[in-house]
């Protein structure tokens, strides 16, 4: 049973954002735990709105609009995380981290932040995001089968050609990057980086240009939502997208998040900084298996599970 491997073994707890939602995501987990329901009803109560509806019953078009997905990936996160708490109490990470906006809920994780205040401080960041879109358009692509550096080199080059600038937005895993920017730099980078190897490279379908500089007009207003909030001490040591550092004090924490949204997430970079601090075995947390799976392409032998139903939970933890 991997309980009890994670016993004699290091491990980290793993946090998913945007791309990991999927219609129905967290109902059976609900239907099986009352814990995890209430943590879906309490959410549908801060926000004002049926959001367990949106991740149940609506079409993949509604949960996929970022005022939702966002709100949607905390709470179903939070509902495994009640669920750990109340069935499996002993089992518990040495260290957590977050993709982009699973960030805020490892802190939830770590203790530095409730659930209700990581509600609100979710919602201003979507709105924010959405709002940042609107007034300087842009996009991302993801681009597969080359080195970080040769799409670095490529952005820069991309971006010296035309009026708008791309940059790296997401250092997922070996041999997949997603770049951000202005709509003409996109279209000028894409034939350069499949001339330098590229397998594809492939627009995404959102309207904004996340974790690169575009997103000022969304970073100052999340901020503002930042100095209002409280974070307590975490816990349990969280490693920060920015810096792929450690945060180890409430002042780290809202350091992080007044530069997440502008910043690159170094998601290869924190996986191998907890390697190196030890982890040896990850769960994921929440809806899906996509960090599962670039854990795969980032440290080959490492141990890798995600815990996001009754089935998954019984299967690694039982």
């Amino acid at each position: 049973m991997i309980l009890m491997t994670s016993e004699q073994l290091s491990s980290a707890w793993l946090f998913p954002g945007q791309g990991s939602q999927k219609t129905g995501m967290g109902q059976a987990l609900a239907q099986a735990y009352p814990e995890a329901s209430a943590v879906f009803s309490r959410a549908d109560e801060v926000l004002g709105y049926a959001l367990s509806n949106i991740c149940w019953n609506e079409p993949d078009s509604v949960l996929n609009e970022t005022l939702h997905t966002q709100p949607a990936l905390l709470t179903h996160s939070v509902a495994v995380l009640q669920v750990l708490d109340a069935h499996y109490p002993s089992f518990k990470p040495h260290m957590v981290a977050g993709h982009s906006l699973g960030e805020i809920s490892a802190l939830v994780a770590a203790g530095a932040l409730s659930f209700e205040d990581a509600l609100r401080l979710v919602q201003v960041r979507a709105e924010s995001m959405q709002h940042a879109g609107e007034v300087h358009p842009g996009g991302m692509s993801a681009v597969l089968g080359l080195a970080l550096d040769v799409v670095e080199a490529a952005c820069e080059a991309a971006s010296e050609t035309v009026s708008g600038s791309v940059w790296v937005a997401n250092d997922n895993c070996p041999g997949q990057v997603v770049i951000s920017g202005d709509d003409d730099a996109l279209e000028a980078v894409a034939p350069q980086l499949k001339q330098a190897g590229a397998r594809r490279v492939l627009r995404l379908a959102v309207s904004i240009a996340a974790h690169s500089p575009l997103m000022g007009p969304a970073q100052e207003r999340f901020n503002r939502a930042i100095e209002n909030t409280v974070f307590d001490e975490p816990k349990i040591k969280i490693i920060g997208n920015v810096h792929a550092a450690p945060l180890v004090s409430s002042m780290d924490i809202a350091s992080d998040l007044q530069a997440q949204l502008n910043s690159r997430v170094r998601w290869t970079e924190s996986i191998q900084q907890m390697d190196d601090l030890g982890i040896e075995m990850f769960y994921e947390i929440g809806s899906g298996s996509v960090l599962t799976g670039l854990l795969r392409r980032i440290l080959p032998e490492a141990r890798g599970v995600s815990l996001d139903d009754p089935e998954s939970l019984q299967a690694h933890l039982d």
